[in-house]
């Protein structure tokens, strides 16, 4: 018998200790759910690859008892979609029949319906698009319906909605090519339906796909086409091949849009060119504006000396909130306290009243000798549990406000909540290590929740241990106040051995997973990053070799304790490499080393303030700032203790480099 995956075999430790606290109606049942979860966890590896000798195989007693399960539905629907294209067809309509509101019935129906299409019985596809999936606009199952309607002999009522699906400026789903082609034999696409999509094509960007529709327009189109290819491939040589003044409407979009791509690596080349390109184009207004107001930020956001002088000459049209917070930025970073200021005063009352500029201003109030303002100013904001907060309460040697309440437990509400079969459901998905399932069950049932009622569901999940969605229903709920729920303990052992084996503080680490996860062990971000502690999969397998651990890719990154092992381990080199500097440390495991490499000051050192303030990047900027706030919290959750956010904010050291200076 093949094991268990580790992402499920590890729930089985400790997992039966929950029963009574869940809700469940006496102990006997509890022992119930218990078994049948164990069996399930057995099986399901081996359903889920379509060998259902795994239930067969079991005695008779405990065969039942699995099929009793409220998870039963979601085995079968597991062994249906690794069978499709074997299964017994009445059989799959009769469970979909019978359990046709269950998601795991609903995913199922999706996949049959496409493996009906496949198999070519496409009014049989039909009758389910229609009852299902007709106004989802998924384009492919939308192809599939009108490739019915046109088998039908229903071609009049395929011809709009076929040309609402070609003209989209990407490629469209390959179920969509039968469609096009026979609008293409009845004349209904041609040159003009082409130039239309070629259009839409450079209008999102998509150069290749535009290249293609070309081909069947004209050579022009193909050139046209090749152009902002090299546009955006060599900015730098496309705008001096187009340095002669001679341009049509086309020319000067791309190169607008070849400036705009060079300021990304090189606002001070960009900057240059573009004013010695601007006496012989006639670019439009909202072109010059554009781009004097891109090159402007991106000299700022590359500290570039000269930034905020091209950013106070925008002219008004250029003036946007993004250039006011890099206004004040720029003016921060120089220590012009007296410009920020100012800078602060022309924000709109939204931004300028936001925290990080009601900090600011008070700081830069300081400085100039209004105490008593300033003082007024920091007050307001040390009342706050959050970063500018503690940094505010920090200038005034105040104590933190972190307002602990615990939410009042009410055992009836939970009880009905618990024993609700939709939340029944949602909680075995989570304790049989199908998490983001569950999370979409107890999302649903979250949105018919009132407040009261989700501050319950909230401590039904702490209780359960899952964190995430008892962190995301106070949230929802408007209760911020519970720091138990907020800023839960979970893995704490695997934390603070962990965290000592990297000589890094266990509430660091703490903080990092939170942010990155809300202690999610399965979630998987866009950019491919796995688990609790969010790790690429390249740099787990490079640490676990570095710490001479077995790796197992997703089945380690999505093992708590692995991932927590790796995580903090890789947390640890990074602190190493920056001398300790948590700061950087943490903006690292957000952006990469060499990003924040590049972000050090050319000479001398900086306030870590100014420096968190100053990071390009909007995403960073709110991590390191979020994690930082956390780690008191955490701090104060595990010791009882203050810990000032101030003494974490080490200075920044320079690092030597070329330096750039923008013109103005």
């Amino acid at each position: 018998m093949p094991a268990a995956p580790i992402v499920i075999r590890h729930l089985l430790i400790g997992i039966a200790a929950v029963g009574l606290a869940a809700g469940y109606p006496d102990e006997a049942d509890a022992a119930e759910i218990d078994d049948q979860r164990e069996l399930f966890v057995r099986v399901y590896p081996d359903v889920e690859l379509g060998d259902w000798s795994r239930v067969d195989d079991l005695p008779s007693k405990e065969r039942g008892l699995l099929a009793d399960y409220v998870l039963w539905p979601d085995l079968r629907a597991a062994f249906f979609r690794a069978t499709l294209r074997k299964a017994d067809p009445s059989e799959v309509e009769t469970f979909l029949e019978d359990h046709g509101l269950l998601r795991p019935a609903r995913d199922l129906r999706y996949h049959y319906a496409l493996q009906l299409a496949r198999t070519g019985n496409l009014e049989g596809y039909f009758g389910i698009y229609q009852q299902f999936f007709q106004g989802a606009e998924i384009a492919a199952l939308d192809c599939l319906a009108l490739r019915a309607e046109i088998a039908a002999g229903r071609e009049k009522r395929i011809v709009n909605r076929a040309m609402n699906l070609w003209m989209v400026g990407h490629s469209q789903a390959n179920e969509c090519d039968p469609v096009f082609a026979y609008l293409r034999d009845r004349g209904l696409i041609g040159r003009n339906e082409y130039i239309r999509r070629f259009e839409l094509a450079v209008e999102a960007r998509e150069f290749s796909r535009a290249r293609w529709l070309a081909k069947s327009i004209d050579e022009s189109h193909v050139d046209i086409a090749n152009r902002w290819i090299q546009a955006r491939s060599s900015p730098e040589s496309f705008v001096l091949l187009h340095a002669d003044g001679t341009s049509d409407d086309i020319t000067r979009q791309q190169i607008v849009y070849a400036v705009e791509r060079l300021t990304f690596s090189d606002p001070v080349v960009a900057q240059t060119l573009w004013e010695e390109l601007q006496p012989s184009h006639d670019f439009s207004t909202e072109q010059v504006v554009s781009t004097a107001r891109h090159i402007a930020l991106w000299t700022a956001r590359d500290r570039l000396p000269g930034a905020r002088a091209l950013l106070v000459a925008l002219p008004e049209a250029a003036q946007n909130d993004e250039v006011m917070r890099w206004r004040a930025r720029t003016s921060l970073r120089e220590s012009s306290w007296n410009d920020l200021l100012a800078d602060i005063a022309s924000m709109s009352e939204a931004e300028r009243t936001a925290e990080e500029w009601r900090y600011w201003r008070g700081i830069a109030l300081q400085h100039e000798g209004a105490s008593a303002e300033a003082m007024k100013l920091l007050a307001s904001l040390a009342g706050e549990r959050s970063y500018y907060g503690f940094l505010a309460a920090d200038e005034l040697g105040q104590d933190y406000a972190l307002g602990d309440q615990p939410v009042d437990a009410d055992e009836t509400v939970m009880n009905k909540l618990a024993n609700q079969p939709d939340m029944i459901r949602a909680r075995e998905l989570f304790l049989v290590g199908l998490d983001s399932r569950g999370r979409s069950e107890w999302n649903a049932i979250m949105a018919s929740l009132s407040p009261e009622q989700k501050i319950q569901a909230a401590r039904l999940a702490s209780r359960w241990g899952w964190h995430s969605r008892a962190i995301a229903a106070v949230a929802s709920a408007g209760a911020y106040d519970d720091l138990s729920l907020r800023y839960p303990l979970p893995y704490r052992q695997n934390f603070t051995q962990s965290a000592k084996s990297a000589s890094i503080l266990p509430t660091w680490a703490y903080s990092i997973a939170r942010s990155e996860s809300l202690f999610m062990r399965d979630v998987r971000s866009s950019a491919g990053a796995v688990g609790l502690m969010q790790l690429m999969p390249a740099t787990g397998r490079q640490v676990a070799r570095q710490l001479g651990l077995p790796y197992s890719g997703l089945d380690t990154l999505t093992n708590p304790q692995d991932n927590i092992r790796l995580g903090t381990s890789y947390l640890g080199q990074m602190a190493e490499r920056y001398g300790g500097n948590r700061v950087l440390a943490t903006a690292a495991y957000n952006a990469g080393p060499h990003r924040v490499d590049s972000w050090l000051p050319a000479s001398g050192n900086l306030d870590a303030r100014i420096w968190i303030e100053t990071i390009p990047f909007n995403e960073t900027r709110k991590y390191v700032r979020r994690v930082m706030a956390a780690e008191t919290i955490f701090h104060w959750r595990i010791t009882g203790e203050t810990r000032r956010l101030s003494e974490a904010l080490a200075r920044v050291q320079a690092t030597p480099k070329p330096q750039r200076l923008a013109r103005n």
